[in-house]
């Protein structure tokens, strides 16, 4: 399905006066035609304007008003019609009907917001059981303006098996209004699951935080690609994969951003021991290498200034010493030997 621009119908305003002009006229030609007749002369005058205002009323039905950044397409009996793209005024056949099949599909994005507030002050939905009509007059109008899905947070496991959280934001728009009518039963409803989708084949090519021989580009090689390293890698990935699924539907995803990363709570104390564990190691690790440094440079400096002659055994309890001294996680607590060195 290609779509297919109505371009020359914006004559709203000279149709709305015309069919208003006719109608007074037809409401005269009334009071006027029961004048004749009273007096004898032909009825036509009166059949004529009360057939107008019996069926004038039909050519309102094809005004149309558009604001910027909305669509319309009409179909004509089953048959498409086109699409009214622009802002503005419009007259269209007065038995086209407006499609839009994700008109009542509310998802967590902008646009299907319930704020009772502007609903409120924009238009007026009588609720009669469990029918709501809604009287705003945009149910059938597609928005042409980015949008933004907030799908809800999946848990999918990484490609080492541990199981995540993660939830991503997709900024997009129609950019086709006959595909995304006519190609998808509901245009909203199918980015949202090709979203779930494309989110949980790129999650599983990478770990959550950089791990060794994993390859997550496919050249074969082992990388540091990760989840948490690599946020801005994965989130144009995740949009290019949805770009591909919903191209047959006419929408154009802009942006993906990934909002929420985590380890899934039956995991998340593990992984959090895992990662304080790491941190102690490479603490311990720094620290060792600088005391060796410092006992090192203390044994080379006694040495050169000659402040003491140490034989091996006596060099070895320092060492011992200096380094219980530097690496220890408390205090150290002297004991002072006020008797000989030996």
């Amino acid at each position: 399905m290609k779509e297919k621009l109505l371009e020359n119908k914006k004559k709203g305003m000279l149709v709305l006066i015309l069919t208003t002009l006719f109608y007074a006229a037809a409401v005269a030609g009334c009071v006027f035609g029961g004048m004749l007749i009273s007096d004898g002369k032909n009825p036509a005058l009166l059949v004529i304007s009360i057939v107008w205002v019996c069926l004038g009323w039909i050519p309102y039905c094809g005004l149309k008003v558009l604001k910027p950044q909305e669509a319309l397409v009409l179909t004509l009996f089953g048959n498409y019609v086109g699409t009214l793209k622009n802002e503005g005024f419009y007259y269209v056949n007065p038995f086209c009907t407006s499609v839009n099949p994700a008109a009542d599909t509310h998802l967590h994005q902008s646009g299907d917001v319930d704020n009772s507030a502007s609903k409120s002050a924009l238009s007026l939905a009588f609720s009669v059981g469990k029918t709501e009509i809604d009287t705003s007059g945009t149910g059938k109008k597609i928005s042409l303006k980015i949008m933004t899905l907030n799908n809800n947070r999946q848990k999918i496991n990484d490609c080492l098996g541990n199981p995540v959280e993660i939830g991503i934001a997709v900024m997009w728009r129609v950019v086709d209004t006959a595909k995304a009518v006519f190609n998808v039963d509901n245009y909203k409803e199918y980015l949202s699951l090709q979203c779930d989708t494309a989110l949980r084949n790129i999650v599983r090519i990478y770990p959550y935080d950089v791990a060794p021989n994993v390859d997550t580009t496919g050249d074969g090689i082992a990388d540091e690609g990760s989840l948490r390293g690599s946020s801005e890698v994965v989130a144009a990935r995740i949009r290019d994969e949805i770009q591909k699924r919903v191209e047959e539907a006419g929408l154009e995803v802009i942006e993906a951003r990934i909002t929420y990363l985590a380890y899934a709570p039956e995991i998340a104390a593990v992984m959090l021991q895992r990662q304080q564990a790491s941190a102690v190691v490479d603490a311990r690790k720094m620290i060792v290498d600088g005391a060796v440094g410092m006992v090192e440079m203390a044994l080379e400096r006694l040495n050169e200034k000659g402040v003491v002659e140490l034989d091996e055994e006596r060099k070895a309890a320092m060492v011992s010493n200096l380094l219980v001294v530097l690496c220890g996680n408390r205090d150290a607590q002297p004991i002072v030997n006020s008797g000989s060195l030996y």
